[in-house]
């Protein structure tokens, strides 16, 4: 094997079993990586230099088709079920050494870095792809070790990313060609069938939502978090398209990280080294942090330019909805390093509300806190997917229910302690439509939500009068600097009251069928987190 590139002294490609590749690319730089990735015809450069690559037939996520190794570590602690699902060892191991022989005499790119920001939670890893690009997204999005570091990593994790390996379904014990597989025990992630970059980072923040809770007590959170210049922390709760990276991206606040955290007894800790945005209808003028981002060494997936042109035209959604870009952390100015911060004085629920009938802020009581968290609801719109004609709710148990090994209680429950211990303001904010539902009322402009985190942040609600909405129970601010009175209450944003009325019930009447499978474990409290329709 021909070997290139800053390698490991002390651990080598032959660790995971790989002994007859051709070409083995070790750490390459950006620079490197998008020469291979254009003479590889994986991508183009657009007229920013970012480095334009399509995903193929997988533009997301395939969670059918994730599997946990059911072994003697994990049989009693995961939650197995409709997300979580089991594989026998058996069939990992004939997929492993499939993937082993997939790879003599071909092209690979090693890469090797660490996630957590927090040295006492910090764990090393190596990718090992089959295309360019993928290499340079891990480049991207995980933390960046010194040049002096990389001759000594021992990486306790090793990813095997093979798009064009295919499994055989009907002999290796998995649902279809495409599968990602996690082996706990031998501390190994096998990906193949899909060049979709985000089951790389979502294998890792899986691992970590098992690690960091079952055996520290930390909370891992799918979440992005900044800091103001007060010094104080805020954490963003939220599913795709709610605008965690948006918010968090503020140009008066300094990014912690966008996506993926940890709190511990001392504050709040990034996973990654970068960002994964969406840049479907991207606006410069309200995103410029992100906008700016897109330069050489970023990754755009799925976009497409303008005829004759290399200009990303960002509107054009043909191929997907969910068109991203990675882009190291340093990408965004006002970033803190390392990606720390203290213990969050305020949490912030964002929700998509396609249905048009949640306040665009209210204030949370611990009980609708917990049960807005285990609930974890967005909506998708109509056009975003097949089949879907009309708001459809979407429920995500602690936002993030497709990474969660473990039983949502107990992330349920170390986020109730940690907000009654350290006194957290809890809101939820509704960053979908007001004055109707999606194709009728209109999406809540970003300067509005902006500025109602800041008159939170700020303290700036503390003696505002707050009534109750009468749907949800939702405690809602009479006023809001910056941000018009009528809007703040969404019954008055509606022309058809009656509309409204048996919008919001339908919706409640969701929240309520969804929360059956929790009812076994909920306390009274929780329950009286639940919606009040009257």
């Amino acid at each position: 094997m021909e070997q290139t590139g800053l390698k490991s002294l002390v651990a080598g490609i032959e660790k995971i079993g790989i002994t007859k590749a051709k070409n083995i690319h070790w750490n390459l730089s950006p620079a490197e990586l998008v020469e291979h990735a254009i003479r590889n015809e994986e991508g183009i450069l657009t007229n920013d230099a970012a480095l334009a690559c399509d995903t193929g037939r997988f533009t997301g996520r395939s969670p059918d088709d994730k599997f946990f190794v059911k072994d003697e570590l994990t049989k009693d602690s995961i939650h197995w079920g409709d997300i979580n699902h089991p594989i026998d060892g058996r069939y990992f191991d004939v997929i492993f050494h499939k993937m082993l022989d997939y790879s003599e005499g071909k092209e690979l790119y090693v890469r090797d870095a660490f996630v957590c920001a927090d040295f006492n939670y910090r764990k090393s890893l190596r990718v090992i792809t089959t295309k360019a690009y993928h290499n340079l997204f891990s480049y991207n999005m995980f933390m960046r070790p010194e040049l002096s570091e990389l001759q000594y990593i021992h990486p306790e994790y090793t990813i095997l990313c093979f798009p064009d390996f295919e499994a055989n379904p009907e002999t290796d014990g998995v649902r279809s060609k495409n599968f990602s597989i996690t082996d706990l025990t031998r501390k190994v992630i096998l990906i193949g069938g899909t060049a979709y970059t985000g089951e790389i980072k979502k294998s890792i923040f899986s691992i970590l939502n098992y690690i960091l809770p079952h055996q520290h007590q930390v909370l891992s959170m799918h979440a992005s978090a900044n800091i103001g210049k007060d010094g104080k922390v805020a954490v963003f709760f939220g599913l795709s398209g709610t605008g965690k990276t948006t918010l968090s991206a503020d140009p008066d606040k300094f990014l912690i990280g966008d996506d993926e955290h940890g709190w511990d007894d001392k504050g709040v800790f990034n996973f990654e080294g970068g960002c994964y945005a969406k840049v479907a209808n991207l606006n410069p003028e309200a995103e410029p942090e992100i906008y700016g981002a897109i330069r050489f060494g970023a990754v755009l997936e799925n976009v497409r330019c303008f005829p004759y042109s290399r200009d990303v035209d960002y509107n054009d959604t043909s191929i997907t909805q969910n068109t991203r870009v990675s882009y190291p952390i340093e990408y965004i100015p006002n970033t803190v390093h390392p990606s720390k911060g203290g213990l969050p004085t305020n949490i912030f629920f964002l929700t998509a509300d396609a249905f048009g009938v949640l306040p665009p802020i209210s204030k949370l009581t611990p009980a609708q806190a917990m049960y807005h968290f285990i609930s974890g609801y967005t909506a998708k719109v109509a056009g975003t997917e097949e089949g879907i004609h009309e708001p459809k709710p979407v429920f995500s148990a602690c936002f993030g229910a497709p990474f969660m090994p473990l039983h949502p209680t107990v992330y349920a429950n170390l986020l109730g302690e940690k907000m009654k211990k350290n006194k957290v303001n809890i809101w939820l904010i509704n960053t979908g439509w007001t004055g109707g539902a999606y194709g009728t009322g209109s999406r809540i402009k970003l300067r509005f939500t902006r500025a109602m985190i800041t008159a939170a942040l700020e303290g700036k609600l503390e003696n505002v009068n707050f009534k109750k909405e009468p749907f949800f129970g939702l405690m809602v601010p009479d006023t809001c600097p910056g941000v018009p009175n009528d809007i703040l209450l969404p019954y008055n944003t509606w022309k058809d009251k009656e509309r409204y009325k048996s919008t919001a019930e339908k919706l409640s009447d969701a929240f309520i069928k969804n929360f059956e499978a929790f009812e076994s474990f909920a306390t009274e409290e929780i329950r009286a987190g639940a919606p009040v329709a009257y």
